[in-house]
Protein backbone atom coordinates (compact mmCIF):
# COMPACT_ATOMS: atom_id res chain seq x y z
CA UNK A 1 0.00 0.00 0.00
CA UNK A 2 1.23 3.52 -0.83
CA UNK A 3 2.39 5.70 2.04
CA UNK A 4 -0.55 8.06 2.49
CA UNK A 5 1.62 10.54 4.37
CA UNK A 6 3.63 11.16 1.20
CA UNK A 7 0.61 12.78 -0.48
CA UNK A 8 -0.98 16.20 -0.05
CA UNK A 9 -4.41 16.10 1.57
CA UNK A 10 -6.25 19.41 1.08
CA UNK A 11 -8.64 18.93 3.99
CA UNK A 12 -5.80 18.38 6.45
CA UNK A 13 -4.07 21.42 5.01
CA UNK A 14 -7.05 23.62 5.79
CA UNK A 15 -7.36 22.16 9.28
CA UNK A 16 -3.74 23.18 9.85
CA UNK A 17 -4.57 26.77 8.90
CA UNK A 18 -3.95 26.88 5.15
CA UNK A 19 -6.38 28.49 2.74
CA UNK A 20 -7.09 26.36 -0.33
CA UNK A 21 -8.84 27.40 -3.53
CA UNK A 22 -10.99 25.57 -4.39
CA UNK A 23 -11.88 24.64 -0.82
CA UNK A 24 -11.86 20.98 0.15
CA UNK A 25 -15.34 19.51 0.50
CA UNK A 26 -17.14 16.73 2.30
CA UNK A 27 -20.77 16.48 3.40
CA UNK A 28 -22.12 15.46 6.78
CA UNK A 29 -23.96 12.11 6.45
CA UNK A 30 -22.49 11.73 2.96
CA UNK A 31 -22.51 7.95 3.46
CA UNK A 32 -26.20 7.15 3.63
CA UNK A 33 -29.73 6.93 2.36
CA UNK A 34 -29.58 9.33 -0.61
CA UNK A 35 -27.23 6.86 -2.37
CA UNK A 36 -28.79 3.91 -4.22
CA UNK A 37 -25.73 1.78 -3.48
CA UNK A 38 -26.26 2.35 0.24
CA UNK A 39 -29.94 1.44 0.03
CA UNK A 40 -29.08 -1.75 -1.85
CA UNK A 41 -26.50 -2.79 0.73
CA UNK A 42 -28.83 -2.05 3.63
CA UNK A 43 -31.59 -4.10 1.99
CA UNK A 44 -29.14 -6.97 1.70
CA UNK A 45 -27.50 -6.72 5.12
CA UNK A 46 -30.29 -5.58 7.45
CA UNK A 47 -30.78 -2.74 9.92
CA UNK A 48 -28.73 0.38 10.49
CA UNK A 49 -27.18 -0.69 13.78
CA UNK A 50 -26.11 -4.07 12.37
CA UNK A 51 -24.33 -2.20 9.57
CA UNK A 52 -22.45 -0.03 12.08
CA UNK A 53 -20.96 -3.13 13.71
CA UNK A 54 -20.18 -4.97 10.46
CA UNK A 55 -16.69 -3.76 9.47
CA UNK A 56 -16.93 -5.02 5.90
CA UNK A 57 -20.30 -3.35 5.30
CA UNK A 58 -19.46 -0.16 7.24
CA UNK A 59 -16.19 0.26 5.35
CA UNK A 60 -17.99 -0.20 2.04
CA UNK A 61 -20.60 2.41 3.02
CA UNK A 62 -17.88 4.86 4.12
CA UNK A 63 -16.15 4.46 0.75
CA UNK A 64 -19.27 4.66 -1.46
CA UNK A 65 -19.47 8.48 -1.63
CA UNK A 66 -15.69 8.70 -2.10
CA UNK A 67 -15.86 6.47 -5.16
CA UNK A 68 -18.86 8.31 -6.58
CA UNK A 69 -17.93 11.92 -5.84
CA UNK A 70 -14.26 12.06 -4.84
CA UNK A 71 -14.89 14.04 -1.66
CA UNK A 72 -11.80 15.30 0.18
CA UNK A 73 -12.89 13.66 3.42
CA UNK A 74 -14.28 10.22 4.23
CA UNK A 75 -16.43 10.22 7.38
CA UNK A 76 -16.66 7.00 9.33
CA UNK A 77 -20.05 5.30 8.99
CA UNK A 78 -21.29 4.87 12.55
CA UNK A 79 -23.56 6.61 15.07
CA UNK A 80 -23.08 8.86 18.09
CA UNK A 81 -25.14 6.48 20.25
CA UNK A 82 -22.60 3.68 20.25
CA UNK A 83 -21.12 5.41 23.32
CA UNK A 84 -24.29 4.97 25.44
CA UNK A 85 -24.39 1.37 24.27
CA UNK A 86 -20.76 0.86 25.31
CA UNK A 87 -21.62 2.44 28.67
CA UNK A 88 -24.27 -0.25 29.19
CA UNK A 89 -27.57 1.00 27.80
CA UNK A 90 -29.55 -1.12 25.37
CA UNK A 91 -29.82 0.55 21.96
CA UNK A 92 -32.19 -0.16 19.11
CA UNK A 93 -33.89 1.74 16.30
CA UNK A 94 -37.65 1.89 15.87
CA UNK A 95 -38.69 2.03 12.23
CA UNK A 96 -39.74 5.55 11.34
CA UNK A 97 -39.21 6.81 14.90
CA UNK A 98 -35.46 6.76 15.52
CA UNK A 99 -33.23 5.47 18.32
CA UNK A 100 -34.34 4.08 21.66
CA UNK A 101 -32.19 3.56 24.77
CA UNK A 102 -33.02 1.62 27.92
CA UNK A 103 -33.08 2.05 30.79
CA UNK A 104 -33.87 5.74 30.79
CA UNK A 105 -31.60 7.71 33.11
CA UNK A 106 -34.14 10.26 34.25
CA UNK A 107 -32.46 10.51 37.66
CA UNK A 108 -28.93 10.23 36.26
CA UNK A 109 -28.26 6.97 38.11
CA UNK A 110 -25.89 4.78 36.08
CA UNK A 111 -25.36 2.14 38.76
CA UNK A 112 -27.45 -0.48 36.94
CA UNK A 113 -25.36 -0.18 33.75
CA UNK A 114 -22.56 -2.60 32.90
CA UNK A 115 -20.08 -0.91 30.54
CA UNK A 116 -18.79 -2.96 27.61
CA UNK A 117 -16.14 -0.86 25.83
CA UNK A 118 -14.85 -3.91 23.95
CA UNK A 119 -18.03 -3.92 21.86
CA UNK A 120 -16.66 -0.93 19.93
CA UNK A 121 -13.81 -2.99 18.44
CA UNK A 122 -15.59 -3.60 15.10
CA UNK A 123 -15.72 0.16 14.52
CA UNK A 124 -11.93 0.41 14.71
CA UNK A 125 -11.66 -2.47 12.26
CA UNK A 126 -13.91 -0.44 9.94
CA UNK A 127 -11.44 2.45 10.12
CA UNK A 128 -8.52 0.16 9.28
CA UNK A 129 -10.36 -1.27 6.29
CA UNK A 130 -11.31 2.17 4.96
CA UNK A 131 -7.79 3.56 5.32
CA UNK A 132 -6.41 0.59 3.42
CA UNK A 133 -8.59 1.47 0.41
CA UNK A 134 -8.84 5.25 0.67
CA UNK A 135 -7.37 7.39 -2.14
CA UNK A 136 -4.12 8.96 -0.91
CA UNK A 137 -5.42 12.55 -1.14
CA UNK A 138 -8.52 11.85 0.97
CA UNK A 139 -8.57 12.53 4.72
CA UNK A 140 -10.05 9.92 7.05
CA UNK A 141 -12.44 11.57 9.52
CA UNK A 142 -13.65 10.06 12.75
CA UNK A 143 -16.28 11.45 15.07
CA UNK A 144 -18.19 11.22 18.31
CA UNK A 145 -21.19 12.91 19.83
CA UNK A 146 -20.45 15.70 22.28
CA UNK A 147 -21.33 14.88 25.89
CA UNK A 148 -24.39 17.15 26.18
CA UNK A 149 -26.07 15.76 23.07
CA UNK A 150 -25.27 12.15 24.00
CA UNK A 151 -26.58 12.74 27.53
CA UNK A 152 -29.91 14.04 26.23
CA UNK A 153 -30.55 10.66 24.58
CA UNK A 154 -29.30 8.68 27.58
CA UNK A 155 -31.57 10.52 30.02
CA UNK A 156 -34.75 10.48 27.93
CA UNK A 157 -34.13 7.14 26.22
CA UNK A 158 -34.80 8.78 22.85
CA UNK A 159 -34.60 12.06 21.01
CA UNK A 160 -36.89 14.78 22.37
CA UNK A 161 -38.22 18.04 20.96
CA UNK A 162 -36.51 20.41 23.38
CA UNK A 163 -34.23 18.10 25.44
CA UNK A 164 -36.54 18.72 28.38
CA UNK A 165 -35.69 15.60 30.46
CA UNK A 166 -31.94 16.23 30.42
CA UNK A 167 -32.35 19.94 31.06
CA UNK A 168 -34.63 19.22 34.05
CA UNK A 169 -32.15 16.74 35.52
CA UNK A 170 -29.24 19.17 35.03
CA UNK A 171 -31.10 21.84 37.03
CA UNK A 172 -32.58 19.48 39.65
CA UNK A 173 -29.49 17.39 40.39
CA UNK A 174 -26.37 18.88 38.79
CA UNK A 175 -24.10 16.49 40.70
CA UNK A 176 -25.82 13.44 39.21
CA UNK A 177 -25.81 15.01 35.78
CA UNK A 178 -22.11 15.85 36.15
CA UNK A 179 -21.33 12.20 36.88
CA UNK A 180 -23.14 11.20 33.69
CA UNK A 181 -21.32 13.85 31.65
CA UNK A 182 -17.97 12.84 33.12
CA UNK A 183 -18.60 9.19 32.20
CA UNK A 184 -19.42 10.21 28.63
CA UNK A 185 -16.28 12.38 28.42
CA UNK A 186 -14.03 9.54 29.57
CA UNK A 187 -15.61 7.01 27.22
CA UNK A 188 -15.49 9.47 24.32
CA UNK A 189 -11.80 10.24 24.77
CA UNK A 190 -10.95 6.54 24.79
CA UNK A 191 -13.18 5.95 21.76
CA UNK A 192 -11.61 8.74 19.72
CA UNK A 193 -8.09 7.68 20.70
CA UNK A 194 -8.86 4.17 19.44
CA UNK A 195 -10.24 5.62 16.19
CA UNK A 196 -7.03 7.62 15.77
CA UNK A 197 -4.88 4.57 16.48
CA UNK A 198 -6.78 2.72 13.75
CA UNK A 199 -6.02 5.44 11.18
CA UNK A 200 -8.36 8.40 11.65
CA UNK A 201 -6.58 11.67 10.78
CA UNK A 202 -9.03 14.24 12.18
CA UNK A 203 -12.12 14.05 14.37
CA UNK A 204 -15.39 15.93 14.65
CA UNK A 205 -17.44 16.45 17.81
CA UNK A 206 -21.16 16.61 16.95
CA UNK A 207 -23.24 18.67 19.39
CA UNK A 208 -26.61 18.65 17.65
CA UNK A 209 -28.52 20.00 20.66
CA UNK A 210 -26.00 22.59 21.93
CA UNK A 211 -28.44 25.38 21.05
CA UNK A 212 -31.07 24.27 23.56
CA UNK A 213 -29.30 25.50 26.70
CA UNK A 214 -29.44 28.75 28.66
CA UNK A 215 -26.12 30.65 28.76
CA UNK A 216 -24.79 29.39 32.10
CA UNK A 217 -25.95 25.85 31.39
CA UNK A 218 -24.27 26.09 27.98
CA UNK A 219 -20.97 26.91 29.67
CA UNK A 220 -21.39 24.08 32.16
CA UNK A 221 -22.59 21.29 29.88
CA UNK A 222 -21.17 22.21 26.45
CA UNK A 223 -18.03 24.31 26.93
CA UNK A 224 -16.49 22.50 29.89
CA UNK A 225 -16.97 18.90 28.68
CA UNK A 226 -15.84 19.68 25.13
CA UNK A 227 -12.78 21.49 26.46
CA UNK A 228 -11.99 18.41 28.55
CA UNK A 229 -12.15 16.19 25.46
CA UNK A 230 -9.98 18.58 23.44
CA UNK A 231 -7.36 18.81 26.17
CA UNK A 232 -7.28 15.05 26.69
CA UNK A 233 -6.89 14.37 22.96
CA UNK A 234 -4.14 16.97 22.69
CA UNK A 235 -2.31 15.23 25.51
CA UNK A 236 -2.85 11.65 24.41
CA UNK A 237 -2.84 12.02 20.60
CA UNK A 238 -1.09 15.32 19.82
CA UNK A 239 -1.36 16.72 16.33
CA UNK A 240 -4.80 15.33 15.46
CA UNK A 241 -7.12 18.18 14.35
CA UNK A 242 -10.43 18.50 16.19
CA UNK A 243 -13.51 20.05 14.55
CA UNK A 244 -16.26 21.26 16.86
CA UNK A 245 -19.81 21.37 15.50
CA UNK A 246 -22.16 23.03 18.03
CA UNK A 247 -25.41 23.30 16.11
CA UNK A 248 -27.79 26.17 16.79
CA UNK A 249 -25.71 28.20 19.26
CA UNK A 250 -25.95 31.51 17.42
CA UNK A 251 -24.07 34.34 19.10
CA UNK A 252 -22.33 31.88 21.43
CA UNK A 253 -20.16 30.71 18.52
CA UNK A 254 -17.10 32.89 19.34
CA UNK A 255 -17.23 31.81 22.99
CA UNK A 256 -17.33 28.15 21.96
CA UNK A 257 -14.39 28.64 19.60
CA UNK A 258 -12.32 30.48 22.20
CA UNK A 259 -13.07 28.39 25.27
CA UNK A 260 -13.15 24.83 23.91
CA UNK A 261 -9.90 25.23 21.98
CA UNK A 262 -11.06 23.28 18.91
CA UNK A 263 -8.88 23.51 15.79
CA UNK A 264 -11.79 24.23 13.45
CA UNK A 265 -15.43 25.18 13.78
CA UNK A 266 -18.41 23.69 11.96
CA UNK A 267 -21.13 26.27 11.29
CA UNK A 268 -24.78 25.34 10.83
CA UNK A 269 -27.06 26.65 8.11
CA UNK A 270 -28.85 29.17 10.37
CA UNK A 271 -25.65 31.17 10.89
CA UNK A 272 -24.94 34.22 8.73
CA UNK A 273 -21.52 33.38 7.25
CA UNK A 274 -20.61 37.06 6.92
CA UNK A 275 -21.29 37.58 10.64
CA UNK A 276 -19.40 34.41 11.54
CA UNK A 277 -16.39 35.45 9.51
CA UNK A 278 -16.29 38.80 11.28
CA UNK A 279 -16.89 37.40 14.77
CA UNK A 280 -14.33 34.56 14.71
CA UNK A 281 -10.53 34.77 14.87
CA UNK A 282 -9.22 35.39 11.35
CA UNK A 283 -6.95 32.35 11.35
CA UNK A 284 -9.53 29.85 12.64
CA UNK A 285 -10.57 27.30 9.99
CA UNK A 286 -14.32 27.05 9.51
CA UNK A 287 -16.52 24.40 7.93
CA UNK A 288 -19.95 24.80 6.40
CA UNK A 289 -22.56 26.08 6.05
CA UNK A 290 -24.82 25.27 3.08
CA UNK A 291 -28.47 24.66 3.94
CA UNK A 292 -29.20 20.98 3.17
CA UNK A 293 -32.49 22.10 1.60
CA UNK A 294 -30.60 24.28 -0.87
CA UNK A 295 -28.85 21.13 -2.02
CA UNK A 296 -32.22 19.38 -2.36
CA UNK A 297 -33.53 22.29 -4.45
CA UNK A 298 -30.50 22.62 -6.71
CA UNK A 299 -30.46 25.05 -9.64
CA UNK A 300 -30.03 28.80 -9.26
CA UNK A 301 -30.86 28.76 -5.54
CA UNK A 302 -28.01 26.35 -4.87
CA UNK A 303 -25.61 28.36 -7.02
CA UNK A 304 -26.48 31.59 -5.19
CA UNK A 305 -26.07 29.99 -1.76
CA UNK A 306 -22.71 28.44 -2.66
CA UNK A 307 -21.40 31.73 -4.05
CA UNK A 308 -22.45 33.60 -0.90
CA UNK A 309 -20.69 31.16 1.42
CA UNK A 310 -17.49 31.18 -0.62
CA UNK A 311 -17.47 34.97 -0.72
CA UNK A 312 -18.02 35.22 3.04
CA UNK A 313 -15.07 32.92 3.80
CA UNK A 314 -12.85 34.07 0.93
CA UNK A 315 -10.00 35.15 3.22
CA UNK A 316 -9.91 32.35 5.78
CA UNK A 317 -9.23 28.59 5.79
CA UNK A 318 -12.56 27.03 4.76
CA UNK A 319 -13.88 23.51 4.30
CA UNK A 320 -17.06 23.47 2.25
CA UNK A 321 -19.81 21.41 3.86
CA UNK A 322 -23.48 21.44 4.72
CA UNK A 323 -24.86 23.14 7.80
CA UNK A 324 -26.17 19.75 8.92
CA UNK A 325 -26.60 16.26 7.44
CA UNK A 326 -27.49 15.60 3.82
CA UNK A 327 -31.19 14.78 3.40
CA UNK A 328 -32.51 11.47 2.13
CA UNK A 329 -34.31 13.02 -0.86
CA UNK A 330 -31.25 14.89 -2.14
CA UNK A 331 -30.83 14.25 -5.89
CA UNK A 332 -27.41 12.91 -6.82
CA UNK A 333 -27.36 15.33 -9.74
CA UNK A 334 -27.48 18.23 -7.29
CA UNK A 335 -24.43 16.92 -5.43
CA UNK A 336 -22.72 16.74 -8.81
CA UNK A 337 -23.81 20.34 -9.50
CA UNK A 338 -22.34 21.44 -6.19
CA UNK A 339 -19.01 19.77 -6.86
CA UNK A 340 -18.85 21.19 -10.37
CA UNK A 341 -19.33 24.71 -8.98
CA UNK A 342 -16.69 24.23 -6.30
CA UNK A 343 -14.13 22.68 -8.62
CA UNK A 344 -14.64 24.92 -11.66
Amino acid sequence: MENRHAFDRPLLGVLSGERRDPPPVWLMRQAGRYLPEYRALRAEKGGFLALCYDPVAAAEITLQPIRRFGFDGAILFSDILVIPQALGQDLWFETGEGPRLAPQLLDGDMSALSPEPAMLAPIFETVRRVVAELPPHTTMLGFAGSPWTVATYMVAGQGTKDQNPARRLAYRDPAAFRRLIDAIVAATVDYLCDQIDAGVEAVQLFDSWAGSLAPEEFKRWVIVPNRAIVEALRSRRPGIPIIGFPKGIGEKLPVYARETGVDALGIDETMDPVWADGALPASLPVQGNLDPLALVAGGDGLATAVAGIRAAFAKRPHIFNLGHGILQDTPISHVEQLLAMLRA
